[in-house]
């Protein structure tokens, strides 16, 4: 199996023991009993790339500041809000986009190549199962490296808004305090003031990530495609997430309605630890590659 042998990044890891060669082979023999696995991957997984999570005890945004993420309507209301979201955005995107997969996610990108995932979905928006080369996949709440107009419905790469932004903004410039979850910066209200926001370059609206906001909902096409894939599997493996949000967790109860073998890793509690057919609280990057 070909694995980054880059060093984790464990800033925004929560404090956890190494696998327990036990436990390390009760997830062996999940894995290899199932025949179709379905995957659901959260920010757990991406941690090790560098970057932060909401909810992860200690390390996470919630622990560390008062700041929340935007919210679908304010952003959809508010100039200022999109303003302010945008300009985070700017400054912080050359850090985000520059992120590479780690270890856990090549090896569910080698899960499929041997046949073993039947399908991987992933509540992240940071692209980087693509990166690894996954492509049985679904991205729930979408992808920050895509953009869209909410009135024509344009879409462009963020890679190429970040030009434009660049084109309106020549000499603006403004120091980050401190790395968000979703590609984001911390910046004063004053930074952000003059910060110029292009509008859609076909009809003139509002251009937003392709992602789903918090306040937000995912399309019911998504969510009846992804119960249709769950439909189709056998197992389930849920890898770095809390399962804190309903669109995710839906999915964890659908399986439990199945009577579906459940499998959980991830640093800490889940809103499914009571009826998991098997709970492992170990790094993501330390302990898929153990399995065969």
């Amino acid at each position: 199996r070909s694995v980054s042998r880059a060093s984790p990044n464990l800033t925004f890891v929560p404090a956890c023991l190494p696998p327990d060669p036990a436990e390390v082979e009760e997830l062996q023999r999940f894995v290899s009993n199932s025949k179709r696995l379905f995957v659901m991957t959260g920010a757990g997984i991406s941690t090790e790339s560098g970057i932060p999570d909401y909810r992860s005890e200690g390390v996470g945004l919630y622990a560390r500041t008062d700041r929340r993420p935007v919210q679908h309507a304010e952003f959809v209301r508010s100039a200022s809000a999109r303003q302010r979201y945008w300009a985070r955005n700017f400054v912080g995107w050359p850090q985000f986009s520059s992120h590479q997969p780690n270890k856990a996610h090549l090896v569910l990108r080698d899960w499929e190549k041997l046949g073993k995932l039947h399908w991987l979905v992933t509540q992240n928006v940071d692209a980087l199962h693509t990166k690894a080369g996954s492509q049985r996949m679904t991205e729930l709440h979408g992808c920050t490296h895509r953009v869209f107009c909410l009135a024509c419905g344009d879409r462009i790469l963020r890679s190429e808004l970040q030009e434009h932004f660049e084109a309106l903004n020549p000499t603006w410039k403004a120091e980050a305090f401190g790395v968000a979850p979703d590609g984001d910066v911390f910046l004063t209200d004053e930074q952000v003031r003059n910060f110029q926001v292009p509008a859609c370059r076909k009809c003139g609206g509002i251009l937003k990530p392709d992602v789903t906001f918090f306040g937000d909902t995912v399309s019911q096409e998504k969510v009846s495609f992804v119960h249709q894939c769950l439909a189709e599997s056998d197992s389930m493996l849920i890898a770095g997430s809390s399962m804190q949000v309903y669109s995710g967790y839906r999915f964890a109860l659908a399986a439990r309605e199945k009577k579906l073998p459940i499998a959980v890793l991830n640093i800490g509690p889940t809103r499914l630890d009571h009826f998991a057919s098997l709970k492992l609280n170990f790094r993501c990057g330390e302990l898929l590659p153990l399995i065969v």
